[in-house]
């Protein structure tokens, strides 16, 4: 979700969408129809990589799209860095317009703190996913447990107490979430984990909306969980 939009951007193998609160899509933005493999919110500014689809804007890259942005909601795109060379499967997003990816080319965390123009190579971890906290700290959920980095990356150190973790994700009012390998969906409070919410077969998508609010995509399709419980906006299919 972009500040103060109450649709809902969802990145997809065949471009990204808008999804309005009734449920219809609308897309692929701007036609470009890229398979956006990473994707992430930054500083109100839309970054994504991956690889271009069949009408993908040629200027945007190929094999792999390096890093592409969006400063219009997705109704346009334009190269940033790394065209047609990086595929960062793994990306995610600062409020300051800090950027962290894990890319094709090394198993090292990248990190960006000019909107993905220059990228530096970090510690090598094996992440499935990242996300950056409310105080700028780098979670990192891989097989060993969550990580965390208070250093851009460079290093990182085990979050104590934390479950299993396979998706991260964190809110701007300071709520982390994430989704255990034994399907719950986890929150933390004060280093205090809580599981409760369940999601359903294989969760594609992990984000935290307005008021702490959950966005998942799961098996039942867009699903919105809040204090009223799950609402699928749209079915799968």
């Amino acid at each position: 979700m972009l500040p103060g939009d109450p649709d809902i951007l969802v990145a997809s193998h065949a471009g990204v969408y808008r999804v309005d609160s009734a449920g219809e899509a609308e897309g692929p933005l701007g036609g470009e129809d890229f398979d956006a493999m990473g994707f992430t919110v930054a500083g109100g500014t839309l970054f994504a990589s991956g690889h271009p689809g069949a009408a993908t804007s040629p200027e945007l890259g190929a094999p792999n799209l390096g890093i592409v942005r969006s400063v219009d909601g997705a109704a346009t795109w334009e190269p940033v860095a790394r065209t047609g060379v990086e595929d960062f499967h793994v990306l995610t997003g600062g409020p300051d317009g800090s950027l962290f990816g894990i890319g094709s080319s090394s198993p090292s965390v990248q990190a960006s703190s000019d909107a993905g123009t220059t990228w530096t190579a970090g510690a090598v971890l094996a992440a499935a996913d990242l996300a950056v906290g409310a105080g700028d700290e780098l979670y990192a959920a891989t097989e060993d447990g969550l990580q965390v980095s208070v250093d851009g990356a460079a290093t990182f150190a085990p979050v104590p107490d934390a479950p299993l973790l396979f998706q991260i994700a964190a809110g701007a009012d300071g709520t982390l979430v994430g989704a255990g390998i034994d399907g719950q969906l986890w929150r933390a409070q004060d280093g205090r984990w809580t599981g409760g919410e369940r999601f359903s077969g294989a969760l594609q998508a992990l984000a935290v909306g307005e008021g702490g609010s959950l966005l998942l995509v799961d098996d039942r399709g867009l699903v919105r969980i809040d204090a009223n419980g799950a609402d699928v906006i749209r079915p799968a299919g």
